[in-house]
């Protein structure tokens, strides 16, 4: 059978698929924002969270296209009864995670899960869902700023704008620490040496963010297990209703 060939024909094709070339191709989108945040829900307790927690060694390391992508790795509590304690892991962390699950309308809180900028959840192993997430996070528009400097090595200066007319916000303090590790003795990952990094060390609600800046000194304090070299200082404002984190920064102990 053979087809019968006209200009009308060819012009048509010619010009789907240049349309379909069109559609196809999307070019790199450009960060709108300075800092995405990655929450990883984890526990020493769980078999399949350490390759999690090496993803989010990797994602705070690995430099991303005009945006910093802050860390923040969560110990949940739930595993604690399953023969092996998590000394990272908070009540309050667990809380956190479960109003996220209830927010995703989830069945319930698991492990590992990250959240980016509290818009968008999965498993927190999947390392290309991390990036795409990542990557769209950094497109959308940041509504605060975050300024962050050391009045002394004992206070720090938060100051927090917001564009007009956005709606209350809260403004969270996270402190973390890197180059953390444990032998695990008892448990799902019993035998194993766990490494992790970004480990939320303390975490609280500085207060609200309105129509004025948000400006307040922090005093810090440090507990002797602490390594100085390896402590972050994260402010980020996240929607009163626990949703979007429209702005963050992080900052380290001045030298």
């Amino acid at each position: 059978m053979k087809i019968r060939w006209s200009w009308p024909l060819g012009i048509s094709l010619l010009a789907a698929v240049v349309l379909l070339g069109t559609v196809a191709f999307r070019p790199p989108v450009e960060p709108v924002r300075s800092a995405v945040v990655v929450e990883l829900f984890t526990s020493e307790g769980c078999s399949s969270c350490p390759p999690a927690d090496e993803l989010l060694i990797r994602l705070g390391r690995q430099p991303t296209k005009n945006v910093q992508v802050i860390p923040l790795g969560f110990h949940v509590d739930y595993w604690d009864h399953q023969g092996w304690r998590d000394r990272f892991s908070s009540h309050a962390y667990t809380e956190r995670q479960e109003a996220y699950a209830s927010r995703f309308r989830l069945d319930g809180p698991y492990t590992p899960q990250m959240v980016v900028d509290g818009e968008t959840e999965f498993v927190g192993n999947d390392s290309g869902r991390a990036q795409n997430a990542i990557l769209e996070a950094s497109a959308r528009e940041q509504t605060a700023e975050v300024q962050l400097s050391w009045k002394t090595p004992a206070i720090l200066l938060v100051r927090v704008t917001s564009r007009p007319g956005g709606a209350p916000a809260d403004v969270h303090l996270a402190i973390t620490e890197d180059n953390l590790s444990n032998k695990v003795a008892a448990g799902e990952n019993d035998g194993r040496e766990l490494h992790h990094s970004a480990v939320v060390r303390e975490f609280r609600r500085l207060g609200q963010l309105n129509q004025t800046p948000f400006n307040m000194e922090i005093p810090i304090m440090l507990r002797p297990e602490w390594k100085k070299p390896d402590l972050h200082f994260v402010v980020f404002v996240q929607s009163a209703d626990g949703h979007s984190i429209r702005g963050a920064a992080s900052a380290g102990l001045p030298k």
